[in-house]
């Protein structure tokens, strides 16, 4: 069986990947679960799993969840160093399901104990892709992507030669403002950003969907990941959200991965990566009829083309625009600021950065502070 530890266990990615394995019980062994402060839902996964350790970022709700397992051997973690202890324990495999910033020190750490990383958390890389990438390499330990986008970008490089990438197409559902002007814009509500059309994900992620900011984060990722500058990297508007995405080799041929807009695909194969598991949705081509693809729209939406200027410069930019982002994203769910005032606070903060080309991560974390103070004090 192989051993793994969720972290990120009551979101989006945590809760279908443990539908996973609650299918697969003779594949799967859950051995540890984190998240951030749904004391409630991780109680319940750790009874039903029967895991030895869990951790909540939140320490108040760290203490709810020690009463409430008072009855059970089970040890509870609580703060950051929490969840990274828990990030350390043996298994074979931790996914990094956790949102935002967060979850860079568990990947680390992670990667430190020799463990293979499924990652759903954007942001390990995008703040820390080049300090990740060579501990990964100095560790000799795997990374597999989660995202959808990114997922299908390594499945269609299976095969591929070393060396004949030549261009990734990164595609978009749009969001649901698409087609929308910045005037349609001005007094959009919450409710209206949530709305997404295809895809049910957590709250933050959805805010960034429909800004493009989450495809610019993307790119970020992608280069990363994948090894290319960011003027390799093509974004399609595809608003059927079928194709994931696609890559074009040296030759010109295009090979792209489709399927439902179903998260449960990505995350199953990476955890069964390389073999190939259940299916939980077949592709009927003959209901989808047509696919479209369109060029983003980016003089709307502007964060796609900030986050390309911020993986440019390089450095710690885009640690600031991630940090201004989550804050401002914040800010717009509790109401206090209008959706189109997001990408004008993440400018303002990207433009303020302090940048290093050399940082460590205790640098990543003080401009990730910088960005957000700045959001906050633009707003007061």
């Amino acid at each position: 069986m192989k051993k793994i530890i969720i972290l990120g266990s009551t979101g989006s990615i945590g809760t279908q990947a443990l539908d996973i394995v609650r299918a697969n019980p003779d594949k799967y062994q859950v051995v540890a679960l984190a998240a951030g402060s749904n004391a409630k839902l991780i109680e319940t996964q750790a009874r039903e799993f029967n895991v030895k350790n869990v951790a909540l970022f939140n320490e108040n709700a760290a203490a709810e969840l020690k009463l409430k397992l008072a009855d059970t051997d089970i040890k509870v973690l609580s703060g950051a160093d929490g969840v990274c202890e828990l990030a350390s324990l043996c298994c074979d495999m931790v996914l990094n399901a956790i949102v935002g910033i967060a979850g860079l020190r568990p990947t680390l750490v992670a990667i430190d104990a020799g463990h293979t990383i499924a990652l759903a958390n954007k942001e390990t890389l995008v703040t820390g892709g080049e300090i990740v990438n060579r501990k990964l390499k100095e560790k000799g330990v795997t990374l597999l992507p989660v995202d959808s986008e990114h997922s299908a970008i390594f499945q269609s490089l299976q095969g591929a030669p070393t060396g004949s990438l030549k261009k990734i197409l990164l595609t978009a559902s749009g969001g649901p403002f698409f087609g929308k002007t910045s005037n349609e814009l001005q007094n959009v509500t919450v409710k209206d950003a949530l709305n997404h059309p295809n895809w049910s994900m957590g709250a933050k992620i959805t805010i960034d969907s429909a800004s493009l900011m989450n495809k610019g984060l993307e790119v970020i990722e992608a280069v990363h990941l994948f090894g290319v500058p960011a003027s390799k990297i093509e974004v399609l508007v595809h608003r059927q959200s079928i194709l994931h995405s696609a890559v074009e080799l040296s030759d010109g041929a295009v090979i792209a991965q489709l399927g439902t807009p179903d998260m449960k695909l990505p995350i199953q194969y990476a955890l069964t990566y390389p073999e190939r598991d259940m299916c939980f949705e077949s592709l009927d081509l003959f209901k989808i009829g047509a696919l479209t693809f369109e060029k983003p729209d980016t003089d709307t939406f502007r964060l796609l083309p900030l986050c390309i200027e911020a993986i440019n410069r390089g450095g710690l930019y885009p640690t600031a625009i991630n940090g201004a982002n989550e804050e401002s994203v914040r800010l717009f769910l509790e109401g206090k600021i209008k959706f189109l005032q997001i990408a004008e606070l993440n400018e303002k903060a990207m433009n303020m950065c302090e940048n290093k080309t050399d940082f460590t991560v205790e640098e990543i974390f003080e401009a990730d502070k910088a960005a957000r103070k700045i959001v906050r004090e633009a707003v007061l």
